[in-house]
């Protein structure tokens, strides 16, 4: 690959440190199937060149993702990608994905913006995880199961 496959877009007004937008969007590409096992991560010069941000940022986001196994550095080569977060449904094809795109869409001609968005995605989310925290902590439910096996 050409290092062309993901572009980093800092949000300065965010709070979020450079190298965790860094890290968060290259994990999103990861997990979209954008990037893939193989690929080539942009070289620290060409984040720089596209962020205006300081190439220790981008080392230390490129450090940080080679700790946790998803990159891997080869001197005078690049860093390149050596795993994936990709799961079934994620992919720019599924059906999945098709949906949500729908929902999206609506979403935006109803007038909500962005963060409208996410903020109903990530409330869904939360309200998701309680549902389960609560099946996980019901000692009633846990008889329940006991009782069918």
């Amino acid at each position: 690959m050409e290092g062309d496959v993901v572009e980093y877009r800092i949000d300065r007004q965010s709070g979020i440190p450079a190298y965790v937008q860094i890290v968060r969007q290259t994990e999103q590409a990861l997990r979209m199937g954008v990037l893939r096992v193989g690929d080539r991560l942009p070289t620290a010069k060409e984040v720089v060149a596209a962020t205006a941000i300081n190439p220790n940022t981008v080392f230390r986001a490129y450090r940080d993702m080679e700790q946790a196994g998803l990159v891997r550095s080869r001197r005078g080569l690049g860093t390149f990608v050596t795993r994936s977060l990709a799961r079934p449904g994620a992919e720019d094809d599924s059906p999945l994905r098709a949906d949500l795109a729908a929902w999206v869409a609506r979403a935006l001609a109803a007038g909500l913006e962005r963060d409208d968005v996410l903020a109903l995605v990530t409330a869904a989310l939360d309200e998701h995880d309680e549902h389960d925290e609560q099946h996980e902590h019901d000692p009633g439910d846990r008889g329940r199961k006991q009782e069918d096996a």
